[in-house]
């Protein structure tokens, strides 16, 4: 006989977040799972993420290596080892998934960071002013949520290790 046919979960993304700011760390948590939720019902197709917090830059860097995650969000303003740092070690490491820097500093910083970043051959989906709101994550989070809307978008499969995207 004939047996119901059942749609599988879609993908989970796994994501890094570094910041020293606890408050920070449970505002972005709450933001993905909101994000992961939203159209996430039966065949709704939206990637959930399977999130990881950091505050110590160190320890962040040492659980890169052992799980890369397909998303990093990182703050640059951080003791001990700022953002800048974590980046050029991360590249070093041959990191190969995406980045979303944050900061409460000014814009010329941020974009600072952002090219340097980039230069170290991190694929960076952007630089962003703390808080960020819930649009601007969604946005920049486009290249990772596209292919698992569209399960026939090449690419759908693997979602943990995201293609660099183009022209930014």
């Amino acid at each position: 006989m004939d047996e119901p046919v059942t749609q599988a979960p879609p993908p989970r993304i796994r994501v890094l977040l570094l910041d020293d700011d606890h408050f920070m760390l449970e505002l972005l948590t709450d933001m993905l799972a909101d994000l992961g939720n939203s159209g996430g019902g039966a065949g709704g197709g939206v990637a959930a993420f399977e999130v990881r917090t950091e505050s110590d830059a160190r320890r962040a860097l040492a659980s890169l290596a052992l799980d890369p995650p397909a998303l990093l969000i990182c703050d640059l303003s951080m003791p001990d080892m700022d953002g800048i740092e974590f980046m050029q070690a991360a590249a070093a490491a041959g990191f190969g998934g995406g980045v979303m820097l944050l900061s409460g500093m000014d814009s010329g910083v941020r974009k600072a960071a952002e090219r340097l970043a980039r230069a170290h051959g991190l694929n960076v989906l952007g630089a962003f002013k703390k808080p960020i709101s819930a649009l601007e994550l969604q946005a920049a989070l486009g290249p990772l949520l596209g292919p698992a809307q569209d399960p026939d978008a090449p690419g759908h499969e693997n979602l943990y290790n995201p293609s660099p995207v183009s022209g930014k």
